[in-house]
């Protein structure tokens, strides 16, 4: 098995909505503000090379929504997912598999193309793997998470006859790694826990989008579930110290992946930096 970062480029979201209550005089030690109160995040996603498998893990923004949208948002450096997948050294028809942590659109956007008449896969022959309870979360949202589900994204998916979806609880084989379900910021969000030569490594996803994150207070603003979201950190944060489980950032601009230690039963960050330094 090998795992490799792909790069799709950065983005601004507001910092009081990414920490929610935390004061900013404490968040902007670790992630600086511009004069607008925006911070700039990742959009990372993942490879996974398995035997004749080549799983993405998410496929960041994508590029077919109009320049008002992309206005809120101040993308720099941007590559389209397959343009990244390419200078990650694969061919984009390696893909066998997109596997979405989530349906908002910073996660799935890539996965679908405006080839100007209609829209299309990036990756026409991969199967597309969710699963029902947030398929039909998103589908039909909620007032709070509406515009972060858009039917561009989504319907195409769909149509395509490619997806596929995974239950809960249950273990079908047919990906080669663990899935933690989460709730707290979206329902039934998906985190792969993949074993490489005896090492863990957690796709954190928006359950903990950056080393900041790791504090448990930390709460994004943007969870519908923010209580639950502090309870499902703890429970991973304990696991993750007891099976020494690398974490791989999502969103944090500067550290691809993290270690953990604990002290007296506090935990923190005691290694930060690119995946393949720490595996």
């Amino acid at each position: 098995m090998k795992l490799t970062p792909v790069f799709t480029g950065y983005f601004k979201l507001d910092g009081g909505a990414m920490f929610g209550v935390v004061p900013k005089v404490l968040w902007q030690k670790y992630v600086p503000a511009d004069d607008s109160n925006l911070c700039n995040w990742a959009m990372r996603c993942l490879l996974i090379e398995d035997g004749d498998r080549l799983i993405l893990v998410d496929t960041g923004m994508g590029d077919k929504q109009d320049e008002k949208f992309f206005s809120y948002y101040y993308r720099s450096e941007t590559v389209e997912i397959r343009e990244a997948i390419q200078k990650a050294g694969y061919s984009p028809d390696e893909v066998t598999d997109v596997f979405l942590t989530h349906l908002h659109f910073d996660h799935c956007g890539g996965a679908v193309l405006n080839t100007g008449s209609d829209y299309k896969l990036a990756f026409h022959s991969a199967t597309h793997w969710s699963n029902q309870d947030h398929w039909d979360w998103a589908t039909n949202p909620n007032p709070r998470e509406k515009a972060s589900f858009l039917e561009e994204n989504l319907s195409p998916i769909k149509d395509s006859g490619n997806l596929r979806m995974l239950e809960m609880n249950s273990n079908p084989g047919e990906l080669p790694f663990e899935i933690i379900f989460v709730d707290g910021h979206t329902e039934k969000q998906m985190l792969p826990l993949i074993t490489i030569n005896g090492q863990k490594v957690a796709f954190m996803a928006d359950l903990m989008p950056a080393t900041a994150h790791v504090r448990l207070p930390w709460v994004m603003g943007y969870d519908v579930r923010p209580l639950l979201t502090m309870q499902e950190k703890s429970q991973f944060l304990d696991r993750a110290i007891n099976e020494e489980i690398i974490l791989f950032f999502e969103h944090d601009a500067v550290n691809e992946a993290a270690r953990l230690s604990s002290n007296n039963g506090k935990i923190s960050v005691s290694e930060s930096g690119r995946l393949t330094d720490l595996l």
